[in-house]
């Protein structure tokens, strides 16, 4: 500890906090964006929609049988092709490390949210249904107005803690070149050859964060828990 340089974790605090920053931004996009989308899957599955139905089956089970880091790969390399051949330009179409990340991980993510409140939806008492009905409410309605409000409520823990692994996983950008957190980190850490002060600063970070959170989880979990049983 005598060689430890703590002057180093605060010169490098403004570059390490707007890499912070990116992370956090890129979490809650995800999580708007993977939510919204992951919403449209769970009720294509649920209602069993045709042709949407097995389309959204099949998108979640190749998005959670694959890496995130592959699905990271594929898009930033393939893509730029596909779009190649759909404008008919000469070359390829970047499509940008950034756009790629936050577009990637909403995708990705919006397979896991919609097995979680799939099973939120399958959970509803079947009176919540037929009570629509006899009210003459349309499906539209009755989901908007009464079965989803139930249900992400009632997910909300899972979807919380969902979140947190998306944050964590937000490090994975690093792959792509992005100054997220880590990647703040390691290029200060090499530059100045201080690997150790870095990587504790980040993993003192990531706990403090992850910690936090995690208490919300199980705030939420003991609140919802007496109207579960209600």
């Amino acid at each position: 500890m005598n060689s430890f340089d703590f002057g180093a974790i605060e010169r490098a605090a403004p570059y390490l906090l707007e890499g912070l920053g990116f992370s956090l931004q890129l979490t809650v996009s995800s999580f708007v964006g993977g939510l919204v989308l992951g919403v449209a899957l769970a009720l294509a599955r649920h209602l069993r929609v045709p042709v949407l139905a097995p389309l959204a089956t099949a998108y979640i089970t190749l998005m959670r049988a694959i890496p995130l880091i592959m699905v990271l790969f594929w898009f930033f390399f393939l893509v730029p092709m596909l779009l190649m051949w759909a404008t008919g330009a000469a070359r390829p179409v970047p499509v940008g490390p950034v756009y790629t990340a936050f577009i990637t991980f909403a995708m990705f993510e919006a397979a896991y949210y919609a097995e979680i409140i799939r099973a939120g939806l399958n959970a509803v008492p079947k009176g919540q249904y037929e009570a629509c009905r006899a009210l003459s409410m349309s499906t539209a309605k009755t989901y908007w107005l009464v079965i989803l409000p139930q249900v992400l409520r009632s997910v909300s823990p899972i979807l919380l803690t969902q979140t947190i692994i998306l944050f964590q996983d937000t490090s994975l950008v690093y792959v792509l070149s992005i100054t997220d957190m880590l990647g703040a980190a390691s290029k200060i850490a090499q530059r100045d050859a201080s690997l150790v002060e870095m990587y504790l600063t980040i993993a003192a970070t990531y706990l403090l964060i992850c910690v936090v959170a995690s208490q919300a989880v199980a705030y939420l979990r003991k609140r919802n828990t007496p109207a579960a049983h209600a």
